[in-house]
């Protein structure tokens, strides 16, 4: 039994239109190489949702997995705290 590390990021759900997926959206903050100044860079990656609990703004921790289809690559660990609703 191999213990394989996967990794596990935090980001905002995106879009949540589809079921069973969410679209998740991790932010970082990088220093650039030539002028020294911080930017935000941002990645977009398709989650599986088996519960359709995710909303547009919630907090979320996911975790990679194996390819789950064409674009899935991540699964939803946890909700970390939710949106508020207007």
């Amino acid at each position: 039994m191999s213990s394989e590390r996967k990794r596990v990021m935090t980001g905002r759900v995106y879009k949540d239109k589809m079921n069973k997926s969410v679209i998740v959206e991790v932010r970082r903050r990088v220093t650039d190489r030539r002028y020294k100044k911080i930017v935000t860079r941002r990645s977009r990656f398709m989650a599986h949702d088996e519960e359709n609990e995710c909303k547009v703004g919630d907090i979320v921790e996911i975790k990679e997995s194996r390819p789950l289809s064409r674009d899935k690559r991540w699964v939803v660990m946890r909700i970390l705290s939710k949106s508020v609703e207007v």
